[in-house]
């Protein structure tokens, strides 16, 4: 049997706040993840440039669909672990 692919939804903030806007929807991330009972628990924000962070989260292929739809996120890609 092989493991379901994970899939990283990701939100753009730009600008002069944008490390505390992320900062700040990844909490709210972290709130649906508990009250939406998700299967996995990764949230993380990231520095991309001074005036560029990103929130993402990370769902299974099956939990994608229905997070999508709710959190509209900017965009999405496959979540690869870095060791």
């Amino acid at each position: 049997m092989t493991e379901e692919r994970k899939l990283k939804l990701i939100w753009d903030f730009k600008g002069p706040d944008a490390n505390i806007t992320a900062r700040h929807h990844a909490a709210h991330l972290k709130d649906f993840i508990r009250m939406n009972d998700l299967s996995m628990n990764i949230v993380k924000v990231e520095e991309l440039s001074p005036a560029h962070s990103i929130a993402y989260l990370v769902v299974t292929d099956a939990e994608m669909p229905p997070v999508r739809d709710a959190l509209k996120p900017h965009r999405g890609q496959l979540y690869e672990p870095k060791d």
